[in-house]
């Protein structure tokens, strides 16, 4: 019982994969991968084109010639996923003479794989050509303003140009888009750079003399409304100051004491030398002066 079912294991293990080998090589099944399409030439006929994925019987999709297409003839194994492609600097001419690269995207995949692999032996590079000879046919001679503004538009007229003539090399265009537009001239690049920062210290001083026009004239209303204020302070200072002087003249002893301060302050303010006498000293400053207008007379 052992034996059996070591038989049938090693049977399984190496008889079904063999079995299935010879009926893949005599054309009784094929499997097509997601995004795959299979084309089974024969005697340079082509005699069928297997597009959906999954498995299938071959007798029944391309006759009795698949129990031999396999020995005789060929299966070709087409990769129909979305592909893509940048183009850089493609060399057009502005309107006005400008030297400009574009550099342009665009996807395609194989709409047709019987004309992708008959009817051009290189289509991938057919389509590339075709697209840079569309882009500078077709965006030559634009004007600079436009070919920095309008891209959508660029894009669709390139694609427009293009899509017929690939198809019929079993290439479908997909999106176009461009991606960027440059000067290819190093010496107007660096014009356009100095015009720029010329033009940023032409704003960037413009700015600096208008935030410096209007603090003058901020601090000039500053001081035309102090001016004014000082004026109305000096003019109603007299009329201010009699009225409180007034007040105090009213009260005798406060007046006196009040001038008397003022005084005091005005002779330390003066910084002025000052002689003391004391009380009663009014015979001795009599004296003193008397004797000084002796000394001079003699």
């Amino acid at each position: 019982m052992l034996d059996v079912a070591l038989f049938i294991f090693v049977l399984m293990l190496f008889g079904i994969p063999i079995f299935l080998m010879f009926a893949r090589l005599f054309g009784l099944y094929a499997t097509v991968e997601e995004r795959r399409c299979r084309v089974y030439v024969l005697f340079g006929k082509v005699l069928g084109v297997l597009e959906e994925p999954g498995l299938h019987i071959l007798p029944l999709e391309i006759g009795p010639a698949a129990f031999i297409v396999n020995l005789l003839g060929k299966c070709y194994i087409v990769d129909m996923r979305l592909d893509q492609e940048y183009r850089r600097s493609e060399p057009v001419n502005s309107e006005e003479g400008a030297p400009i690269g574009i550099g342009i995207w665009y996807e395609m995949w194989i709409s047709d794989p019987v004309a992708y692999l008959f009817r051009n032996t290189d289509p991938r590079g057919s389509l590339r050509a075709n697209v840079s000879n569309a882009t500078v046919r077709c965006l030559s001679n634009m004007p600079l303003a436009d070919m920095l503004e309008t891209r959508h538009k660029m894009s669709q007229t390139v694609r427009d140009e293009v899509s017929p003539k690939s198809h019929e090399w079993g290439y479908k265009l997909g999106s176009v888009y461009i991606r960027k537009v440059h000067f290819r001239d190093h010496g107007m690049i660096r014009q356009i750079e100095e015009k720029v920062v010329n033009r940023l210290r032409q704003v960037t001083s413009a700015i600096r003399q208008a935030g410096a026009n209007q603090v003058s004239v901020i601090t000039s209303s500053a001081e035309r409304e102090a001016s004014i204020e000082f004026a109305k302070a000096a003019a109603i200072r007299p009329n201010t100051l009699g009225e409180a002087l007034g007040e105090i003249a009213q009260e005798p002893e406060v007046a006196r004491a009040l001038f008397e301060i003022l005084e005091v302050q005005k002779v330390i303010e003066s910084h002025a030398q000052i002689t003391l006498l004391p009380d009663g000293g009014g015979k001795l400053l009599t004296d003193l002066l008397a004797a000084g207008g002796h000394g001079k007379r003699a």
